[in-house]
This record gives C-alpha cells, structure tokens and sequence, in this order.
C-alpha cells in the first residue's frame, strides 16, 4: 500500500477544509440583539416580553409608536385620530418622496401616532411619536396632528399625554416645519388654560424644534433612562465653543440634576407612575373632580 496515499478518517469535532460545507445550524438574525451597552446578546422574544429592556444592565431599546402605544393604553382602548393625514412633498425638496415611502414601508404612515384611550381606566388622549418614520422628526403633518390631539383634549376635558421621540424639525419642509414649533405651543396653551393636566415622556433621542416646543412645555417632565435631551447634540456644541463636554452631558439624569425635568422613571414603571399621576390630579373615570 502506498503509504503517501494514506488518509485519517474524518473526525467530527474537527473543522472542515475550506470548500466543504459546514454542518452549522442556521440562526436568523432576528431571534438575537446586542445590548449595546453591555454587550449581552438577548433574545428578541425575551427582549419584548420585559419591555425592551435589557435583562442585565437595563438598558433600554427604543421602542416604535404601536409598540409604546400596547405597553401604556388599556387592552382594546386606542383609538386612532386623524390616521388619514400624510406628509407630501409641499416644497419639491429632491428625492423626499423617496425617503417618505422608505419610512412608510416599515409600517407607520407618519412620526407621530394620535388618539383617545384609557389608561387605568382614566380616558386619556395619547399621542407617540415613533423613531421609525425618519426619526420622528417633526413636519407639516406632525405638527398638525399634534394640534388637533391637543384642541381634542381641550374640548372634551381631556388629560394628555405625549411621548417624545425626535432628530429635530424635517428640513425636506423648510420654514413649513420650524412653524409647527408655534402652532403646537399655542393649542399647549389654550389647553393649559383650561386647567388640564399636560403630561411628557421624553424618549431617546428627543432634539432639535420638538425639545424647543411641546416637548419641554408639559405640566410634569418625564424621562425615561438614558435619554438625551437637546436642541443641538454634544457633537455640535463641542464643535461650536471648541470644549470638551461633561460624561453623560445632555442624558435625562445628566438634565434631571439641573432641574430641566421632573423625574427619569424606568419603563416598566411608567404606565404606574402616569395612572397615579392622572389620579392625583383628580381625573377619574374621565371627569376631573
């Protein structure tokens, strides 16, 4: 026998020769995410059931409008207001339907969802703003939702609450967007007048003209952990005055300690904290006491 020719069998646990396929289970990308705070890899059906939170350093995953909408409103409550009204391209701004149609594609027709639900009971109007449409940046449309929600709230007594989430104004809409900053805090107001409760759920990342309007106008600031709250990010200020920013500059508990908000709660905590907070300001069974 030619001893040249010779072969050791195959042992299993050895690795494959290049060109030969690999006997490796397929694992789909979706059934895993990396906390990319600590690094943890998480499955995505343990990661929904605890509410986008990191099973060990508790870092919270952004969540989208409907996600967000399922964790704060009762079971079967929400109903949506003005769901027909889409952002158009009112300035011709090069490839916007374009990038408008991407955003729609992953399942929200716009960067803000409105309507009336319960939450605990208590009717409530809810608007979220979703991180999916463009990173909830505030157009023409956003804006106009947010008014209504607002004008809805005040003729009908109604408590409200928004939950942030935001880049900043769309600049696909020019001066169109920046007004929105205007016509949301005067219906801010007129509901205020009226003696309601105005509540906000700052949300990662919330910037730009939506911090500079309705975002910072509510009767009672919530944060949720780790979120930056800014009108310019770190990386623009540190490149306008030339300095190096402190840790943590512009986080919710970063802001929580110069007294820009009221308090950071976790979000498991938040649907409690909302509904004791609705109470204590005598809203029960939609009649303010």
């Amino acid at each position: 026998m030619d001893l040249f020719s010779f072969r050791k069998p195959k042992n299993e646990l050895e690795s494959t020769t290049p060109g030969e396929q690999q006997n490796t289970p397929f694992v789909p990308e979706e059934m895993w995410k990396k906390c990319p705070k600590c690094n943890t890899m998480l499955l995505t059906t343990d990661l929904e059931e605890n509410l986008h939170i990191c099973t060990k350093c508790r870092h919270h995953f952004r969540m989208n409008a409907k996600q967000r909408i399922e964790m704060l409103a009762d079971s079967e409550t929400f109903v949506e207001q003005d769901a027909d009204l889409e952002s158009t391209n009112i300035l011709d701004f090069p490839s916007y339907e374009n990038k408008l149609e991407k955003a729609r594609q992953k399942g929200g027709k716009e960067s803000v969802i409105c309507g009336k639900c319960n939450i605990g009971g208590i009717p409530t109007e809810l608007c979220v703003m979703d991180s999916d449409f463009m990173m909830g940046s505030m157009g023409t449309i956003t804006g106009e939702k947010i008014t209504r929600a607002f004008e809805y709230a005040t003729a009908n007594k109604l408590p409200i609450i928004v939950c942030t989430v935001s880049g900043g104004a769309r600049m696909q809409e020019g001066i169109m967007s920046l007004m929105q900053m205007a016509k949301t805090s005067g219906a801010v107001k007129k509901h205020s007048d009226a003696g309601l409760l105005y509540i906000t759920v700052l949300t990662d990342p919330t910037t730009g003209g939506v911090t500079a309007s309705f975002a910072m106008e509510g009767d009672i600031i919530l944060a949720e952990p780790d979120t930056l709250v800014a009108f310019a990010g770190p990386r623009v200020i540190e490149q306008t005055i030339r300095q190096k920013l402190p840790k943590d500059f512009q986080s919710s508990e970063f802001v929580l300690q110069k007294g820009f908000i009221d308090a950071v709660i976790r979000r498991n905590k938040l649907k409690k904290t909302l509904i004791k907070l609705l109470r204590i300001h005598g809203y029960n069974k939609g009649e303010k006491q």
